[in-house]
C-alpha cells in the first residue's frame, strides 16, 4: 500500500496512543477509540502556502490533496472529481427573518449525489484504490450508502450497502441505480452498522462505516477548508464564525472541527469559529452527554423524522462532543415540527433540505431565541443534504397542493380564499 509521506500515522482520541500509518485499519486496538489522522503539518508547510492553494484551478476538495492522507485516486472527468467546492450562500431573507447581520448557508445538496457524505465516499474510495480493496462495504440510513455507491461507481469500484429497510425509498433508489449491491435490514441503522463490520471482517471487504474508518472524517473536514477559503480568508470577520451543524453519530461536526485544528496547526487559521451541534429530540445521545458536562455516550432509542440524524448509539459521539466544548459553541435540541418549519423556512429563501439538513437551521432558531447567538455574530448554517432525498417529509413540511378542474373560475375561487 502506497501513502503521501506527510501522513505519518494515527493518535487514539481516547488513550492517546499513536500508530504508524499500516499498523491498523479501523479503530483503537486497546479501547476502540477513533482514531486521527496525523499529518506532518512542517513538511506541509515548507512545500505549500494558503497562496498556492488559494490558486488551484481544481473546483473540488481535491484542491486540497497536500492536506489529505491519500493520493489523487484518478477518475477524472468522473463524479468523483466533482465532489466538493459546493456553494456558499447568503440569503438576506433568512438573515431578515433571524435578525442576524451575517448569515450564510453552505449547500452539500449540489454533491453529485445530493449530500455532504460525498466527501467522505470520495477518501475513502481513494483509500481502497490505494489499498487494492476488492470491495467497500457501509452501513447507512440513505446518504452514506449513496455517496459510496455513486462515487464507487465512477471507477467501477464493487460496493455494498446494508441499509435499514425504513430508509427513505428515494435513498434507496440512488443505491439501487448506481449498481450497488443493496442488503436491506429489518431492523434499524445500528443492527445495519453491526453486521457490515461482521460482513467486512468475514469477507475480507474494506469497511467505509462513519465514525469507524478514520477516513471519513478525513474527507468531512474538507469542508472546514472551504469554508476558510469562500468566507473567513475573504472577509476577515471581527468576531468568530458560529457553525451550525446537524449530529447524528457525530462524525460530520469532528471531521470538521479537524480541518479548523489541521488550519490552525498549518498557522492559517487566525479564529477557530464556535461550532454548534444540533439534534433532534428524539435522537439526542451526544447532546446530552454535552449538556451533562461529560463525554460519556449513553444510547437512546432513537425516533425523528431527520432519519439521516437517527442513531441510538454515535459511533464518533467523543469527538463530536469536544467539537463543541473546545470552539466555545454548544448542542441545541429540536423537536420534528421545528425541523419541519425549518424546512419551510429554508424553501422559502431556496433552498430545498431534507430534515436532518434542516435540523441545523432549526438549531440556530432556537439559538436565536434563547440569545446564544447575537444580531452581530457571523453565522453559517450546513445545509447537508437535498429535499429531494425525502420528499415524504417534505409534503408532510407542506401539505398537499390543491387540485382544480381546467376551469378560470375555480382558479379565482381559490384565489378568494
Amino acid at each position: 500500500m502506497t501513502y503521501p509521506p506527510t501522513f505519518i500515522g494515527y493518535r487514539c482520541s481516547l488513550c492517546g496512543t499513536e500508530y504508524a500509518p499500516l499498523d491498523f485499519t479501523y479503530t483503537c486496538p486497546r479501547d476502540a477509540g477513533n482514531l486521527d489522522v496525523l499529518l506532518d503539518f512542517e513538511a506541509i508547510r515548507r512545500q505549500f502556502s494558503p497562496s498556492r492553494l488559494t490558486a488551484s484551478r481544481d473546483f473540488s476538495l481535491w484542491r486540497y490533496l497536500p492536506l489529505l492522507p491519500v493520493s489523487d485516486p484518478g477518475g477524472e472527468g468522473t463524479p468523483l472529481h466533482s465532489v466538493g467546492w459546493t456553494p456558499l450562500y447568503r440569503p438576506p431573507l433568512l438573515a431578515t427573518h433571524l435578525g442576524l447581520s451575517q448569515l450564510w448557508v453552505k449547500d452539500e445538496s449540489a454533491n453529485p449525489t445530493a449530500s455532504f457524505k460525498d466527501r467522505a465516499s470520495a477518501l475513502v474510495v481513494a483509500r481502497a484504490r490505494q489499498s487494492g480493496a476488492r470491495v467497500i462495504v457501509t452501513a447507512s440510513t440513505g446518504n452514506a450508502g449513496a455517496a459510496l455507491a455513486g462515487m464507487a461507481a465512477a471507477i467501477s469500484q464493487p460496493a455494498v450497502i446494508f441499509a435499514p429497510r425504513s430508509a427513505p425509498p428515494a435513498k434507496i433508489a440512488q443505491l439501487l441505480i448506481y449498481g450497488a449491491q443493496v442488503m436491506l435490514i429489518d431492523g434499524n441503522y445500528d443492527a445495519a452498522f453491526d453486521l457490515s463490520i461482521q460482513a467486512a471482517r468475514e469477507f475480507g471487504w474494506y469497511c467505509r462505516n462513519t465514525g469507524y474508518n478514520p477516513f471519513t472524517a478525513e474527507g468531512k473536514k474538507t469542508a472546514a477548508f472551504e469554508i476558510w477559503e469562500q468566507l473567513l480568508l475573504p472577509q476577515r470577520l471581527h468576531r468568530p464564525l458560529c457553525l451550525f451543524v446537524p449530529v447524528g453519530d457525530g462524525n460530520i461536526i469532528s471531521g470538521i472541527h479537524k480541518g479548523f485544528k489541521d488550519l490552525l496547526a498549518l498557522g492559517w487559521l487566525e479564529q477557530m469559529p464556535r461550532i454548534f451541534g444540533v439534534q433532534a429530540e428524539g435522537s439526542a445521545a451526544v447532546a446530552h452527554a454535552f449538556l451533562s458536562g461529560g463525554e460519556a455516550i449513553t444510547p437512546v432509542q432513537a425516533h425523528t423524522i431527520a432519519d439521516s440524524i437517527s442513531v441510538n448509539l454515535p459511533r464518533d459521539g467523543v469527538r463530536a462532543v469536544r467539537a463543541a466544548r473546545e470552539t466555545g459553541g454548544s448542542y441545541l435540541l429540536v423537536s420534528d415540527e421545528e425541523i419541519r418549519r425549518a424546512m419551510t423556512t429554508l424553501g422559502q429563501a431556496g433552498i430545498f433540505a431534507e430534515p436532518a439538513a434542516a435540523a441545523a437551521f432549526a438549531g440556530l432558531v432556537r439559538a436565536r431565541e434563547e440569545g446564544q447567538i447575537l444580531p452581530e455574530d457571523p453565522v453559517l448554517v450546513l445545509n447537508t443534504g437535498s429535499g429531494l432525498k425525502d420528499v415524504r417529509a417534505a409534503m408532510q413540511a407542506v401539505g398537499e397542493a390543491p387540485i382544480l378542474s381546467p376551469s378560470l373560475e375555480d382558479v379565482r375561487r381559490l384565489l378568494r380564499l
